[in-house]
């Protein structure tokens, strides 16, 4: 049986990361407008975040016990078929939610007016639609605190916490900062106030600690299926990027010179330089 205790936990570093979404409306504070060309290079950024705590953080814990990485190289060991069949399983799921959620979203058609204008119905819609959206982030937290508790971690408010879950929790709340920009732009050019920038901001992830404690949840009592787990983190995230986050980047960057793909690869770069050094703490 998993404590309260722990589940309050995982709670909270999910919170962190819907929190992390209010930061991008700060900007709003200073400036009236982020440029097409710091927009693309900040979804850059979370592109590289992304697949780098996909890649690094959740495929290699899945067969971290088959991987050895060093500076000479990496060496991969005979992976279990069954350890192999559940990670690909857990990928494909992944993809297919996206896939999935990505046509709800499309299909709802929410207006970023609604926001403001909402009524009852409005929000549960609007809720749903961002619950699609960044669950599988939260999903992304929750999974990688599995050992929460067990040996080889960190010690954090009397919880040993593992390695995985601060990098996962720092990764998905720096690359919702970009996510909260995105919200904020067309709701400042609607005359919103910031303080509301950063409340619909932080409002748009508020999923993400449900799913981070549902996903830790299945994690701790099904521990046999903790490859599929990661697995579904992992595809989720990357799919995530592919068919949002990049073409996000590109109609951002329209206008730019080169369509702006100098500076989404150079937030890429950056994104992955940053994280990367990280997931092998």
């Amino acid at each position: 049986m998993v404590a309260l205790g722990a589940f309050v936990f995982v709670f909270v570093a999910g919170f962190i990361t819907a929190l992390a979404t209010g930061l991008g409306a700060l900007p709003f504070f200073f400036i009236s407008d982020v440029s097409d060309r710091w927009n693309v290079t900040l979804w850059g950024i979370a592109s590289g975040i992304m697949l780098s705590a996909s890649v690094f953080g959740l495929v290699l814990e899945a067969l971290g016990a088959y991987i050895s990485v060093s500076l000479s190289g990496v060496s991969i060991g005979a992976v279990p078929q069954r350890q192999l069949v559940l990670l690909t399983i857990g990928l494909l799921a992944g993809v297919v939610l996206v896939y999935i959620a990505h046509d709800l979203i499309e299909a709802a058609e929410v207006d970023p007016r609604q926001y403001e204008e909402a009524d009852f119905k409005k929000l549960i819609l609007i809720l749903g639609v961002l619950t699609v959206h960044s669950f599988p982030e939260g999903v992304a937290v929750g999974v990688s605190f599995a050992d929460l508790g067990l040996e080889g971690g960190a010690e954090l408010f009397g919880f040993v916490v593992p390695l995985l879950a601060i990098f996962m929790t720092i990764a998905i709340s720096i690359h919702n900062i970009p996510e909260g920009i995105a919200i904020s732009i067309p709701l400042r050019s609607m005359g919103v106030g910031n303080w509301k920038l950063v409340w619909w901001s932080v409002f748009s992830s508020l999923p993400q600690p449900v799913g981070a404690v549902l996903a830790f949840y299945f994690v701790r009592v099904a521990r046999q299926f903790l490859p599929a787990g990661f697995g579904f983190a992992a595809g989720a995230m990357i799919y995530l990027v592919l068919s949002e986050f990049i073409p996000e980047a590109l109609e951002a960057g329209k206008g730019l010179p080169g369509g702006g793909r100098r500076e989404l690869l150079a937030g890429v770069a950056a994104g992955v330089i940053a994280m990367v050094p990280l997931a092998f703490i």
